[in-house]
């Protein structure tokens, strides 16, 4: 009798620590799709137009070696406009977490990213290199990507409470 009751104690043990728990799940929010336009609005990623970007790199700045690459993949909308997708890859550092930016709203990180976009002028490589920074806010719950800075200037922002998504960002050239 003992042995059924203490093997019943231990199946019901073992069913409670099966529970499942969806709060304590954290979120991760950090794709972000990177779109490049001239004033025009010419996607200058599609390397078949005149004027385009014809090839990209991006290493990360924080890398362990001078050339640390990161994954970026070229993919195309359904309306034929090409992007740049970043997923993850560079490595993030700490950024102050008490700013007035961001008040409590937990550990903040950033990646930088060198980006060199290749452009033929009269069969000539040209060159242009820009800096592509990720901020990132943490919580228990929820990793996202804050803002993103395209040569020190702002061009997404993203609230603590907003959805989590895939962040598309808009670059003009």
């Amino acid at each position: 009798m003992r042995n059924i009751v203490f093997g019943i104690l231990i199946v019901f043990v073992a069913l409670l620590s099966c529970k499942s728990d969806d709060e304590s799940l954290q979120r991760v929010d950090q794709v972000l799709n990177i779109f490049m336009k001239n004033s025009s609005n010419q996607d200058l990623l599609n390397s078949k137009k005149a004027g385009s970007y014809t090839s990209f790199s991006v290493n990360d700045v924080f890398g362990t070696r001078n050339v640390s690459p990161v994954s970026v993949s070229l993919r195309m909308t359904q309306d034929s406009l090409f992007y740049m997708e970043y997923i993850a890859g560079a490595k993030r550092r700490r950024l102050d977490s008490v700013s007035p930016d961001n008040p409590g709203t937990g550990t903040s990180y950033y990646s930088r990213l060198a980006l060199a976009l290749t452009t033929n002028v009269n069969n000539v490589a040209n060159v242009t290199n820009d800096t592509v920074e990720i901020q990132y806010r943490m919580s228990p719950t929820l990793f996202q990507v804050s803002k993103v800075l395209y040569n020190k200037k702002e061009v997404f922002s993203k609230d603590a409470g907003q959805a989590t998504s895939i962040n598309t960002i808009t670059i003009t050239k």
